[in-house]
């Protein structure tokens, strides 16, 4: 799901369905730290594997409670008995900023510290097909231009029904002067990166709380999760939006820290 939001010229783009449109099938386990996260067997966010018991994906997934992670997938509507890792979350722990009550979704408070993690019931079973992503190393910013990569789960052209297996595809991030002109209000500068629409390839519907991984140097880090994004999501006048991982390790790395301290 990605927040959804009708105004007078523009909308958030919202479904159950996920999906990277355009971009490329994925090799097979190749993304081991991807995390689909399900509702009743459905996929309806995705997210990232920090730690053996920890989940990072976007707030505005609580929406969606009861929430199965699912690790190890390539091909979400099978069972894939070797692979597939099914776990239960025994805490939600939105930011704490993120607003408890319920809000219209034009209200611009429903976009900031949208940002979460899930501690598992269960430790994850490191192996090939489930690994864990490592957080970045500092709260530095990546600046336009840097070529990123996203995945998901399902919907390729926009509009049209949801695959099941993973795909991929590479997006470039945006000026984010140019990001707040467009989304105005709804885009803090400081919490969140953009990247650039082009029409062909990005985050869709249902992505919320997957990766943007960027290269940095000559590696590459968790930059961003999947927040919003324009719908139809190939509207090349809204950037893609990510809740920024560096403004927020402060806060991930005190709630793994006092997590280690309990264990």
């Amino acid at each position: 799901m990605l927040l959804l939001l009708l105004l007078s010229h523009l909308s958030f783009s919202g479904a159950v369905q996920s999906g990277i449109f355009g971009g490329r099938m994925a090799k097979p386990h190749s993304r081991p730290y991807m995390a689909s996260l399900q509702n009743g067997g459905q996929h309806v966010c995705g997210g990232v594997l920090i730690s053996k018991d920890f989940v990072l994906t976007a707030a505005h997934c609580l929406n969606y409670r009861p929430l199965t992670v699912v690790l190890g997938a390539h091909n979400i509507s099978k069972k894939e008995y070797t692979h597939q890792q099914h776990i239960g979350i025994c805490v939600y722990i939105p930011h704490p900023n993120y607003p408890e009550e319920k809000l219209p979704n034009t209200d611009p408070r429903t976009r900031e510290h949208d940002i979460m993690l899930l501690k598992l019931k269960t430790n994850a079973q490191l192996n090939e097909a489930v690994k864990v992503l490592e957080l970045p190393r500092n709260t530095e910013k990546i600046p336009q231009g840097a070529m990123c990569e996203v995945a998901g789960w399902g919907v390729r052209v926009p509009g049209q029904g949801a695959e099941s297996v993973l795909y991929e595809s590479t997006v470039t991030l945006d000026d984010v002067k140019k990001c707040k002109r467009a989304w105005k209000k709804y885009f803090n500068p400081f919490q969140m990166t953009c990247s650039k629409s082009d029409g062909k390839d990005g985050v869709c519907q249902g992505d919320s709380g997957g990766p943007l991984i960027c290269a940095k140097g000559k590696s590459k880090v968790l930059y961003g999760v999947t927040a919003y994004t324009g719908a139809p999501c190939d509207t090349p006048e809204y950037p893609e939006v990510y809740t920024r991982v560096p403004h927020f390790l402060p806060w991930i790395e005190n709630v793994l820290d006092v997590n280690d301290a309990q264990d």
